[in-house]
């Protein structure tokens, strides 16, 4: 979608290219009012648009609301561009349209995150990037605690925060034929063919045990009572209850 050559009824192949001098002259017209030079201008300026949206391809964003977007970013960049600094727009334009998309995304994301978290997450960033460049690597999560002064396990909790979500079925390989997916990564330790094999192993040597020694095996293993507790509840004493315990464990080891 980000490639598709017309974005919201603009043919991508036919955007014109401004030289320095047009925008020059397009800029002082645009400061006199002159609608159809900003109009002119804009038009001039959509490439910029859309190598910004490249950086954003990979998140399932439909192509045109992000153009739509980084269109308000180009158009506050010029309404605030200062032509008598020594910068040329592009280099005042791009980070304004990545600004405006990033926080479009952010306020659209399906997971709802606390403006303090993002928040702490967009400074621990711009901690990592100045720690980067410090030290021309890139920073532990220790080294990011000491810098803002904030727990780790807070540092981790933010980022996590403002992780984009994917889909299982996001493709990460394809060789020649069927493709991988990210549920294909994703090892499940919980539901596994072993772990059902000894479900139902146990499950059938519970059956083959009397009433009493499972009504005591179900309380203490899957109640979580005492040996107090059960001997209570039934009736006897908790050396009793110790040794069908017991006997009741090793019936079900001999069956499995």
């Amino acid at each position: 979608m980000i490639n598709k050559v017309e974005i919201c009824g603009v043919n991508t192949s036919k955007l014109p290219i401004l030289t320095r001098q047009e925008k020059a002259e397009l800029f002082e017209k645009i400061k006199q009012g002159d609608e159809l030079a900003r109009e002119k201008f804009v038009e001039g300026n959509l490439r910029l648009v859309l190598s910004v949206m490249k950086r954003f391809a990979g998140r399932g964003e439909n192509a045109d609301d992000l153009f739509q977007v980084g269109c308000v970013g180009l158009i506050k960049a010029i309404d605030n561009f200062d032509i008598t600094q020594n910068v040329q727009f592009s280099t005042y334009a791009v980070p304004m349209i990545i600004g405006e998309i990033r926080r479009y995304l952010r306020d659209n994301n399906p997971i709802r995150v606390s403006r303090s978290i993002r928040d702490t997450a967009y400074k621990v960033l711009q901690a990592k990037e100045a720690l980067t460049t410090e030290h021309g690597r890139e920073p532990t999560i220790e080294e990011i605690s000491k810098k803002m002064g904030i727990p780790g396990t807070e540092i981790v909790f933010a980022l996590d925060a403002i992780a984009d979500p994917i889909s299982l079925y996001e493709p990460v390989y394809h060789e020649g034929g069927d493709g991988g997916y990210v549920m294909d990564q994703v090892k499940d330790t919980k539901n596994t063919d072993e772990a059902w094999i000894e479900e139902i192993a146990l499950r059938h040597a519970m059956d083959k045990l009397s009433a009493r020694e499972k009504h005591i095996l179900t309380l203490r293993f899957f109640n979580g009572r005492t040996q107090t507790e059960v001997a209570n509840e039934i009736g006897i004493s908790q050396a009793q209850v110790s040794r069908l315990e017991k006997a009741a464990l090793g019936h079900i080891k001999k069956y499995i």
